[in-house]
């Protein structure tokens, strides 16, 4: 449901997310303590927020009902009932994963050919290293319905959110870069530019030969890719298989 309301021109995500927030709220107010009713519309306006195509944006969706709602001064809250919203923000977007790739989700049918590239043994272990909300490993259970799909994210309400949608998988919170990938015989990203050297260097020094890191989107700057595909809606699919190959000249 929410991919069609990321679509939406900005800034009606936002104000969607805000005006939800304030039903939600006044219509608690009478029927909860008031300190309830700032949590369900703060958590309300958090969930929204992965609606943001970017940072600001998302930052903006989270942050909109609890500041209007300071503004207005309709709610008699303690002060430290204020660090409520910061809480939640940071508990869906933990620090050390701003440094890593928004929450971009896999489109549906992006992997939809990458079987044809490249083939895995039934019971291949699979990793979405970063897995958000779990469309790319929705994604790669098309590509590979008899694979070992697993996947990693360092969010925990995210990480829970993506255990119940994808509850064939094996998905646990830790960090990716931390997290040994020698055991998988692909590892699937959807990170941003800056990371893909790092990711490459990662796979390089823990993954076995003939083993594959894919990307949507992103190439690896200097490697040589195996394959490349173009996906629905015109992004790139990047395919390297490990020994990892350097192009001529880089």
């Amino acid at each position: 449901m929410y991919m069609p309301l990321r679509l939406l021109p900005w800034p009606l995500p936002a104000l969607l997310a805000w005006a939800g927030a304030w039903l939600l709220y006044l219509s608690l107010q009478r029927a909860v303590p008031p300190m309830a009713a700032l949590m369900a519309a703060c958590l309300l306006g958090t969930a929204a927020s992965l609606l943001g195509a970017s940072w600001w944006r998302r930052a903006l969706i989270a942050l909109g009902f609890p500041l209007s709602l300071a503004i207005t001064g309709l709610a008699s809250l303690p002060a430290w009932a204020w660090l409520v919203p910061l809480a939640l923000l940071l508990a869906v977007y933990p620090l050390n994963a701003w440094r890593d790739a928004p929450i971009f989700p896999t489109p549906r049918h992006a992997l939809q050919a990458l079987a044809v590239q490249v083939s895995l043994a039934p019971g291949a272990r699979v990793l979405d290293a970063g897995c958000g909300l779990g469309d790319g490993l929705i994604a790669l259970r098309h590509a590979y319905p008899d694979a070992r799909m697993e996947g990693l994210e360092w969010s925990w309400p995210l990480r829970l959110a993506c255990a119940l949608r994808c509850p064939w998988a094996k998905v646990r919170r830790g960090d990716m870069w931390q997290a040994d990938w020698s055991g998988y015989q692909m590892v699937y990203l959807f990170q941003r530019p800056e990371s893909m050297a790092r990711a490459a260097a990662k796979a390089q020094a823990e993954m076995a030969p003939g083993s594959w890191l894919v990307s949507l989107e992103f190439a690896v700057p200097g490697l040589l890719p195996r394959a490349q595909l173009r996906a629905p809606g015109g992004r790139v699919v990047w395919i390297y298989r490990l020994p990892l190959l350097t192009e001529k000249g880089a």
